[in-house]
């Protein structure tokens, strides 16, 4: 057999409630080198949730978020990112007044453009630093098949080029974590071929991606295990073959007697 994959990120025993409602119940799971984990479930399982308590957008109640074995739980979400934990949106969150390469320039950690005091006093260094940020947007949008569309605004993109420009700006942090949030809903068939092809180029890398998505057919292809996600807790992990075809994680999943 062969030996298991480094974990790159570890929840222990994570809880958060908001109100009377539980989010995340003692959560505790691992993402790995090289592997992409699928996470599924019912609405309000608490998946974006997951998602949201890896990358500091909220505060866990208790329990642990550990990258390569340092506890981060207490870091700011910037800091995270700093670290190499990055994220897409379920919904892509793009300036769309904007062109597609000004977005993704904005987005790189560090933005030179944010220092009134290096525009005032150091201009040659800003200018080198627009330059490196510019070159790696293009190498993103390299990456995901979108060059030919760097000048264009946003909103001229359709709803699957705009999700491609999403997984790019995450692409520009080239760290061990790669979060994608329903990567897949709402693309066209051909943009989903290229996005699939992309997460999979990303694990190869060596990157932990885990990706949460409705379309359980891709999944099951692109994922090489599988967390069903219940009220918070991670109800059952393994293969995606035992996972989704456990006629008790089924019938909370599609409901009825499937």
């Amino acid at each position: 057999m062969a030996a298991e994959r480094a974990a790159i990120l570890r929840l222990e025993g994570l809880e958060k409630r908001f109100g009377g409602v539980v989010a995340a119940d003692r959560l505790s799971l691992s993402l790995r080198a090289g592997e992409v984990l699928g996470v599924v479930g019912p609405n309000g399982a608490g998946k974006s949730t997951l998602f949201n308590l890896i990358c500091g957008s909220i505060p866990a109640d208790a329990g642990s978020v550990l990258l390569e074995g340092r506890d981060i739980s207490r870091l700011a979400a910037h800091r995270r990112a700093r670290l190499g934990i990055s994220r897409t949106w379920q919904h892509v969150r793009l300036f769309p007044s904007l062109s597609v390469l000004d977005n993704l320039v904005m987005s790189g950690q560090s933005y030179p453009g944010e220092s009134l005091l290096a525009a005032l006093f150091r201009p040659p260094a800003l200018r080198r630093a627009m330059a490196q940020m510019t070159r790696a947007a293009e190498a993103a949008l390299e990456a995901v098949g979108m060059s030919h569309r760097a000048g264009h605004r946003v909103a001229e993109l359709s709803y699957g080029q705009q999700k491609l420009v999403g997984l790019a700006r995450a692409l520009m942090n080239e760290g061990p974590v790669l979060l994608l949030d329903e990567p897949l809903a709402g693309v066209d068939p051909r943009n989903q071929i290229t996005m699939r092809a992309i997460i999979d180029r990303e694990a190869a890398r060596g990157r932990a991606v885990c990706v949460i998505e409705h379309n359980i057919g891709v999944l099951r292809e692109l994922a090489a295990r599988m967390v069903f996600m219940f009220a918070g807790r991670a109800e059952a992990e393994g293969p995606p073959a035992a996972i989704l075809g456990d006629p008790r994680l089924r019938r909370i999943y599609f409901g009825g007697t499937a």
